[in-house]
């Protein structure tokens, strides 16, 4: 299988939406990224519902959401008709990790879990296999721009190590810091999807910083 690119619309230029998602639509990125922010799980407010609306009418591709909030459980069905494809909550928010996957898929989405730098892989060990899709964050959630944290490499291949151990078929994506400096260590390591937003939308060539970074995760 191919490397995914899934440009994180965060970083994009919110006065010019519909703009950058077009973008989006002609490049070779392969998803959308939609960071969901509350100001509680973690210390900033990204964009809600409507905005989420707003970017899924214009989108061709698939839409990855990444909610970095408290208690998803409640918006798991409003995620879905909203047009989300793939839907990805944090272990650490989730008191009943098990129910929450299965709540996901229950209304048509693929289930994705997030883990913060500090979380061990070890914890999905029970849950692998009902995953389709695992998220190592290499910065501290809640803000873009933020450097990548260089434990991010061993950790993706324990998770890789972990996946194969257990017969396990989700994918691994990695999410912060992501530029043309570290996307071919973090493939060989075992990443499947990279999540790039600052270098991708602050880049003088948005459609060719794209396309070189998924060139290069598929060399």
């Amino acid at each position: 299988m191919s490397k995914l690119i899934a440009p994180s619309v965060l970083a994009a230029d919110f006065g010019n939406l519909q703009r950058d998602c077009e973008m989006l639509n002609r490049s070779d990125a392969d998803w959308f990224h939609i960071d969901i922010m509350d100001g509680v799980f973690v210390p900033n407010i990204s964009y809600g519902m409507p905005v989420l609306d707003a970017i899924t009418k214009h989108a061709t591709k698939t839409i990855d959401t990444h909610l970095m909030i408290v208690d998803p459980d409640r918006y798991v069905k409003t995620f879905a008709d909203l047009g989300c494809d793939i839907l990805t909550v944090h272990f650490e928010a989730c008191t009943h990790l098990h129910r929450t996957i299965q709540n996901i898929k229950a209304n048509g989405m693929k289930a994705g879990v997030a883990l913060n730098p500090h979380t061990s892989v070890d914890h999905l060990k029970d849950t692998i296999k009902d995953i389709d899709l695992v998220l190592i964050m290499s910065v501290n959630p809640g803000f873009g721009g933020q450097s990548f944290i260089e434990n991010t490499y061993d950790k993706v291949k324990e998770l890789k190590a972990l996946i194969e151990s257990k017969g396990a078929s989700c994918l691994i994506e990695v999410d912060g810091g992501v530029t043309d400096k570290n996307a071919k260590q973090l493939i060989d390591a075992g990443a499947d999807v990279l999540v790039a937003g600052s270098y991708v939308f602050k880049s003088a060539d948005q459609e060719k910083t794209i396309k070189e970074l998924r060139a290069l995760a598929n060399s």
